[in-house]
Order: C-alpha cells, then sequence, then structure tokens
C-alpha cells in the first residue's frame, strides 16, 4: 500500500513526467493534491498497470483530488535545454496551474530545480511509494498517450499510436524510411548509431 503523503501537516503536491527517453513528441508532467485521508488501493506507478487500469484511475484521481495539472514542454525545448530541463520545466508549468497551492512538493526521482519557495523532496521511485505522486504519473502517462495517438494520426509511419515514441525497432525504422518529423527530438540519437541528428 502506497503512504498517503511524506509531509503530514502540509498541503502536498505530487510530481512525475512520462515520456523522457522517447525520440519524438512532447514530454508531459502532471502535479497532483489529493485529500490527506485519501485512500485507494487500485492506485499505483503507473508502469505496473494496464493501459484500461490508468484510464479508469484517471477518472478516479480528476474527481477525487483537491488539485491537479498537466503541464508539457515541447520538442523544440528538449532540444533547446536537454531533456532533464524540458522534464522539470513541465514540471514546473504543472505546478504553476494547480488551483490550490501547495506548501511543499514531492518529486519522482532525483533531481529538481527550486520551484519558488516551496520546499521539496525528490524520491526514487517515488511513483510506487507515494499516492500522489502515482496519480501524477498516470496522469502524465495518459495525457502524453493520448497526445501521441494524435500526432500518430498525422504520422502514422512510426507507430506512435502504440509505441508513444519510443525507441523501438518499428519507430526507427519509420526514420530511416521516412526522416524526422518536426516532433522529433533532433538531439536524441533517432537511429541507434550512436549519431545525433543535428540537421535542423
Amino acid at each position: 500500500m502506497l503512504s498517503p503523503y511524506y509531509n503530514k501537516d502540509k498541503i502536498e503536491a505530487g510530481c512525475d513526467e512520462a515520456g523522457r527517453g522517447c525520440l519524438a513528441g512532447s514530454v508531459y508532467a502532471a502535479a497532483v493534491i489529493l485529500p490527506k485521508d485519501y485512500h485507494n488501493e487500485l492506485l499505483n506507478d503507473s508502469k505496473q498497470l494496464t493501459a484500461h487500469q490508468r484510464y479508469q484511475l484517471r477518472e478516479m484521481i480528476e474527481r477525487d483530488a483537491i488539485a491537479w495539472a498537466v503541464g508539457i514542454a515541447t520538442a523544440q525545448e528538449i532540444d533547446q535545454m536537454n531533456i532533464l530541463r524540458a522534464s522539470i520545466t513541465a514540471m514546473h508549468r504543472a505546478i504553476d496551474q494547480l488551483s490550490v497551492r501547495p506548501e511543499a512538493l514531492i518529486i519522482d526521482g532525483n533531481r529538481f530545480y527550486p520551484y519558488h519557495d516551496l520546499p521539496h523532496t525528490t524520491i526514487v521511485k517515488g511513483d510506487g511509494k507515494y499516492l500522489s505522486i502515482a496519480a501524477a504519473s498516470i496522469l502524465a502517462k495518459t495525457y502524453r498517450d493520448d497526445y501521441m495517438r494524435k500526432l500518430h494520426e498525422e504520422y502514422p509511419y512510426y507507430g506512435w499510436d502504440h509505441n508513444a515514441g519510443y525507441p523501438t525497432k518499428e519507430h526507427r525504422q519509420g526514420i530511416a524510411e521516412h526522416g524526422l518529423t518536426p516532433y522529433h527530438r533532433k538531439t536524441f540519437n533517432q537511429l541507434g548509431d550512436g549519431q545525433l541528428s543535428f540537421d535542423f
């Protein structure tokens, strides 16, 4: 059972991102504030759940959360600022949109840039330890999957409707045959050959 909070006496937002290791598409992040007494036995790290479970849980999270929001950083921003900074920027943008201001942040992972004057704690594998981070991982993942399916309609050669832009054999075959799209991250090793795509 995941813990309901890290900071017992503060309004706490959990944050996580999705799409950091992808070759294409924006990185998505979410911030979620859950009630202090919240319990949901189904809620877990999004990577441990089926797609059907994630979408079921998204409805529950959006219904039950005190506040939630999703932020993004585009592929162009990822190329400009690097994936770590872009992931944290997306988290900051999610926090910006929360309808309730948190008093503390708990972040999945081991790196974060301070958000104004709010105290923050980074927690490795936090999406498997704290409910609000798990909830954020589910929102980030499902909203990003929706976005990648829409991009697949525009560019159907890369399998984005099921690989979400990750470096699968099918995705790299599509790049080899059809080249890069405006949604590809040009500073990533697109073909897995050790070469970066700086022709932009």
